[in-house]
């Protein structure tokens, strides 16, 4: 069973690196953008047909939630051009495809957790990408898990908690939102989900495609997630909640995204650990 990861060297692909080695069965094949650029289809048809893999996770993503308000022409390539053609060489190839997409494509208005056969209604730049991105994969085939998830964080790439813990060590006080409430999940986690899903559709016959939800149990604000990263890490520091309209940014984030997990887990018999001891499995060192 071969795995083909595209943005190998991002967040998720690292994530997926890191547990790859508890998978002796599976022979994964890291790509990252610079040796597969996955708006170039040319190139996507050149490294498929070298490794001829089974399964594509597409855990390449243009993730810069403000810079996209202006950089519309590269977060459309790389979060929906590119999509379309994985899709598109997967299809011809009889590849499945595993992809990653975002709670950013729901507007935040309601107040209980989103299932996947809500509404989307993005409200900035890239939570419409990511949406576009999905109805692209559809409009080439239906072989496709599409897996949205929410608030991703680990001991790789930039994230939030990496972002506090650097800033814990420049200052003595810090401000963060409380009025944003979502779920942080565990990058590791979802690697781990994204997975599974590839091994029950290739053991266990299960097929099942569609849009899944996928992120940590609870249910937190950010200044929640500050608050224990810092207890986590044993730090003392002056953290102080304020409302969004104090911290105003060029992309405007859902007031509440957490998602209903209930398919996945049902589908797959995945197990999901809650964020707090999700949290604490973080290895920084």
């Amino acid at each position: 069973m071969v795995v083909l990861v595209t943005g190998g060297s991002g967040q998720l692909g690292q994530s997926l690196q890191y547990i790859s080695k508890n998978y002796s069965e599976i022979q994964f094949v890291f790509c990252s953008s610079s040796e597969l650029d996955i708006t170039d289809k040319m190139q996507c048809e050149k490294i498929f047909q070298q490794h001829q893999p089974n399964y594509c996770i597409n855990a390449a993503a243009y993730t810069a939630v403000d810079k996209a308000e202006k950089d519309i022409e590269k977060a459309t390539a790389i979060n929906v051009v590119g999509p379309k053609n994985l899709a598109e060489v997967c299809k011809e190839r009889g590849i499945v495809l595993i992809h990653v997409s975002t709670d950013f494509v729901f507007d935040g208005s309601k107040t209980t957790p989103y299932s996947e056969t809500d509404q989307p209604n993005p409200t900035g730049v890239y939570g419409q990408t990511k949406l576009d991105g999905e109805r692209a994969i559809q409009s080439v085939f239906d072989h496709y898990y599409i897996v949205r998830t929410s608030w991703v964080y680990s001991q790789f790439g930039a994230n939030f908690m990496k972002t506090m813990l650097r800033l814990a060590s420049e200052r003595d006080a810090l401000s963060v939102v409380n009025d944003q409430i979502g779920t942080p999940t565990n990058a590791v986690d979802l690697a781990e989900a994204l997975v599974k899903i590839a091994q029950c559709n290739a053991l266990e016959g299960i097929s099942n495609y569609g849009i899944y939800n996928y992120s940590n149990e609870g249910v937190c604000s950010w200044f929640d997630f500050a608050k224990k990263i810092f207890e986590v890490n044993s730090i003392t520091i002056d953290l102080n909640p304020i409302p969004s309209s104090n911290y105003p940014t060029p992309a405007k984030r859902p007031a509440y995204s957490v998602l209903d997990k209930s398919k996945i887990k049902n589908t797959f018999g995945i197990t999901i650990l809650d964020w707090e001891n999700s949290l604490n499995t973080i290895d920084l060192n």
